[in-house]
């Protein structure tokens, strides 16, 4: 049966982090020094989380997204991975990650029918890269890349469009469509960063990255999105990929928002702005039966948020300060 919340939305997707730590340190989404992170016992389980994933899928979950931190930091994600795809319900299972320790793995996504990986890539140019990053690993993303499109995993570029930082990798990284069947996804800068710090006003809108493109590319025209798509999908024709624009900031989508967050530690989010709705890690620890645990579900999804906004108010005075690594993206 489908699954609703208050609002009448389906909720199908969940997006699952398997761990909160990361072996880069993107100024937009942590801090130089990196942020403390949680013993390994204040971490869900493998078995936990497959255990919340059979009771989600048979409530309605179809479609799951692993993410992390980056989840190939965490040991034995690809016997993991391998149980996921094989649980009744689950049609899809997809993965992001930012390509550092990805490559190795890539035959086995293929094999086990991974349906795409979203890799996150915010500048084409090594010294753009180390300076977001903090780390020097360009060569290894690229590496994954290539590698990735070898094995026909469906992929998808993420990119997150900064002022000052790396506007002038749109029209590069756009151009990986030319030849290659990607999707490359412009997304608005958040305050996820583990600080709460972001400009005064967002400067890279939307609308704004949406102008450059038709700038450069006069001739791009508008596709239609698949059903619940957070991007603005576009293609250029003559190219083999598309281009994707998402309005993270300005919350445009919320109105057909069909996912859910559940993040290493077992907190449910059930918006990407809200400060976590439910701590299913303690009620699972605490003995719960599967079917306490699928009403306390239920009870949740009833009051859920409107919008990013709605879900931002209810914070009070708390500000979103949270790392987007402990939260999952």
């Amino acid at each position: 049966m489908p699954l609703f919340d208050n609002h009448g939305r389906p909720i199908d997707y969940l997006r699952l982090a398997v761990t909160d730590r990361c072996n880069l340190r993107c100024f937009y989404c942590m801090p130089a020094e990196g942020i403390s992170y949680v013993p390994k016992e204040e971490l869900l389980s493998y078995e936990e989380m497959e255990r919340l994933l059979r009771i989600l899928a048979k409530m309605g979950i179809t479609k799951i997204r692993i993410t992390g931190g980056e989840p190939f930091v965490r040991r034995n994600l690809i016997d993991f991975l391998g149980r996921l795809c094989k649980i009744p319900g689950i049609e899809e299972v997809h993965i992001t990650t930012n390509g550092v320790l990805t490559t190795p793995y890539v035959e086995e996504l293929q094999a086990m029918g991974i349906a795409s990986v979203n890799l996150s890539l915010d500048t084409f140019d090594r010294q753009r890269f180390k300076k977001i990053t903090r780390r020097d690993e360009f060569d290894r993303v690229l590496d994954c890349f290539h590698t990735l499109l070898a094995h026909n995993v469906p992929t998808k570029i993420n990119t997150v469009v900064m002022e000052g930082k790396n506007t002038q990798d749109i029209v590069p990284l756009t151009e990986l469509t030319r030849q290659h069947p990607v999707s490359v996804r412009f997304i608005e800068e958040m305050p996820f960063n583990g600080e709460g710090n972001h400009y005064p006003a967002l400067v890279w809108t939307h609308q704004k990255i949406l102008k450059v493109l038709k700038q450069h590319y006069p001739a791009m025209e508008k596709i239609a999105d698949a059903p619940a798509s957070t991007s603005y999908n576009y293609q250029i024709p003559g190219y083999q990929g598309t281009v994707g624009i998402i309005a993270a900031f300005s919350r445009t989508f919320c109105g057909t928002c069909n996912r859910i967050r559940l993040t290493a530690q077992g907190t449910l989010k059930t918006c990407l702005y809200d400060q976590g709705v439910l701590n299913i890690k303690n009620i699972l620890r605490a003995g719960a039966t599967d079917t306490e645990i699928r009403e306390v579900f239920e009870r949740t999804f009833r009051n859920r948020a409107k919008d990013g906004f709605e879900a931002e108010q209810r914070r009070g005075a708390q500000s979103v300060s949270e790392s987007m690594s402990t939260i999952g993206g």
